[in-house]
């Protein structure tokens, strides 16, 4: 007599071999936080170890940033999106960059990124919030009311992020300096977004106003 498997039971075991090879999928490609750490060494010269940034050195705060954000500036610095002409302080993290040989060599460094946190930076541009919040409705559309990003917009956190670095790439956009590249297609959304911003002014306004989000 031939034995039939019930229904219930064949569907049982096909969801349960499916968790299986997701779960094997995602063992698989997990991110090796330890080599990552191991990696960091040459990131926290500048950036700190614990990610927090050092404006003598250029360095902004990474703690606390996307993943997917940090991976692909970093992969746009190892491609040469970032860092061209114009972008001295852009030109010294391509070799830094580099020294991740390959993609999981970029997730294992930036999951443990991931795991670091870093007290808010101090402020160092002055302006004023109230004009900075006007000018920041734009802004919000894409990285939200309180800075916190919007991974479906592309758009990073700038919550808690040095208020000299948002200066500095709101300048960028401005000139040309970021968002140039043909193959930066994020980077040219960002230029007639800061093109909005006047002067100088403007964009400290806003800035000061960015530094006010929790």
């Amino acid at each position: 007599m031939k034995f039939e498997v019930p229904v219930r039971l064949r569907q049982t075991r096909w969801v349960a071999g499916f968790v299986w090879c997701a779960l094997f999928a995602l063992s698989a490609n997990a991110a090796d936080v330890a080599a990552g750490k191991g990696a960091y060494t040459v990131c926290s010269t500048c950036h700190g170890p614990a990610g927090a940034g050092n404006q003598s050195m250029n360095a902004p705060r990474i703690a606390g940033q996307f993943d997917w954000y940090l991976k692909r500036q970093i992969q746009n610095f190892k491609d040469g999106i970032r860092g061209g002409a114009g972008d001295i302080y852009g030109a010294q993290m391509r070799p830094m960059a580099m020294t991740l040989a390959n993609d999981a060599a970029v997730d294992n460094v930036v999951a443990y990124i991931g795991t670091l946190t870093a007290p808010p930076p101090a402020a160092t541009v002055q302006g004023d919030a109230n004009v900075g919040k006007q000018l920041y409705a734009t802004c919000a559309a894409c990285h939200g009311q309180k800075g916190e990003g919007n991974p479906a917009l592309n758009a990073p956190k700038l919550a808690d992020q040095d208020d000299w670095y948002l200066v500095r790439q709101l300048q960028n956009y401005k000139t040309g300096v970021r968002g140039a590249n043909p193959k930066d297609a994020y980077g040219a959304q960002m230029k007639p977004m800061a093109a909005m911003l006047a002067n100088d002014q403007a964009i400290n306004n806003v800035v000061v106003y960015i530094r006010s989000l929790k």
